[in-house]
């Protein structure tokens, strides 16, 4: 073979080898790219499962699930139990992010939990040993305030208007399943003819959580009285001994919540109450008159005081037919624990100080001393 012919060969063989590196290149490539692609697919797909675990499983759920922390549970004990009641969706994520938090000290006992939990709420739970959810929103109800005013609370914090609650708050099958549900708490008095509200005072005075977006109407109406219900339940022994029921306790402490203007005073407040009501003197207090007129006034006239009505405890003798507002713990307390006076006035001054006087000469001298 000459020259040129090997020449050729060789040439010919390193356009096979270049095509053939091509070849190989290209399968390379398309072999990395299916790598790659799929790593990234793992990735993503790995990246959004991880992000879904995190996340409550259904954030609308109400559904209670019981779930057992036995004693000497550690994390990945705890992890899978959460896992297969239905309350987290992989223990495993549910470990690493406790470990990447550093929490720990978790309690043994009962749980009531649902869906709607966050790992932190669970967490916190499991710390403290109480089930804790963070809610959706809240609804604060001051002390003192009436169902009309109430009702413009649930207006600017819910779905609801305040003609909505006003209607459901004397809707009368309403008012019977609330008499059915709470037979600790209501009596037959709150059907008394004379009452404007059968449900006045009732609803307690609190800061509400709401774990729901929209609960129903309802469902927040019975939230309010279930805390009243709690809150007497307490007080039922000495209730029994005061020969007292709970609507006159009710009635009682909401003159205190709308007379009284610091924590001392009414129980001194409440001690003039019983005194007038023991010698059968009227109760003579304003915001009964103000109750009864249904509108507020910053200073009761005389002529007001004179007002037909079964609320105006200068007309009446006694306890007003029912609450006037809803009273607080303080008031229901001062109500229960008087102290004892001989003390049958009390007259607030431009400062909200009170002042209190055995006998009518000594509260005329109160009246030209603080007020004139």
């Amino acid at each position: 073979m000459d020259n040129e012919s090997k020449k050729q060969e060789m040439i010919e063989k390193m356009k096979q080898r270049k095509k053939e590196g091509k070849v190989v290149r290209r399968i390379v490539g398309i072999v990395t790219l299916v790598v790659l692609l799929l790593v990234g697919i793992v990735g993503v797909s790995g990246y959004f499962y991880v992000k879904s675990a995190l996340q409550p499983i259904d954030p609308e759920s109400t559904t209670e699930i019981p779930v057992e922390i036995p004693m000497g549970s550690g994390i990945s004990s705890i992890s899978t139990i959460l896992e297969e009641q239905g309350v987290i969706k992989n223990a495993r994520i549910f470990k690493y992010y406790t470990k990447f938090k550093n929490e720990s000290s978790f309690q043994a006992g009962n749980y009531t939990m649902s869906q709607a939990m966050t790992f932190d709420e669970i967490i916190e739970s499991l710390k403290t040993g109480k089930v804790y959810r963070e809610p959706i929103f809240t609804v604060t109800v001051p002390e003192g305030l009436t169902l009309v005013q109430i009702s413009e609370i649930i207006g600017k914090n819910t779905e609801f208007t305040a003609e909505q609650f006003m209607e459901k708050i004397v809707d009368p099958q309403f008012i019977d399943k609330m008499v059915g549900e709470f037979p600790d708490l209501f009596t037959d008095e709150i059907k008394d003819g004379s009452i404007r509200y059968a449900l006045e005072g009732y609803l307690f005075p609190a800061t509400y959580p709401f774990y729901e977006k929209n609960p129903s109407l309802e469902e927040i109406i019975t939230t309010m009285i279930a805390q009243t219900n709690t809150m007497v339940v307490e007080y039922k022994p000495l209730l029994e001994e005061k020969q007292m029921t709970v609507h006159d306790l009710l009635t009682f402490a909401s003159l205190l919540e709308e007379e009284a203007t610091a924590q001392t005073d009414r129980e001194t407040i409440a001690s003039v109450f019983y005194n007038r009501l023991e010698i059968d003197m009227p109760l003579q207090t304003d915001p009964t008159v103000l109750y009864a007129l249904g509108s507020h006034k910053d200073r009761v006239l005389y002529e007001d005081l004179e007002v037909d009505n079964p609320y105006n405890t200068y007309v009446i003798q006694g306890l007003p037919p029912g609450p006037i507002a809803n009273a607080g713990k303080i008031s229901i307390d001062a109500a229960l624990s008087p102290t004892d006076t001989e003390y049958l006035y009390f007259l607030a001054d431009a400062e909200g100080n009170n002042h209190f006087a055995k006998t009518y000469d000594e509260h005329l001298q109160n009246i030209d001393k603080f007020l004139r």
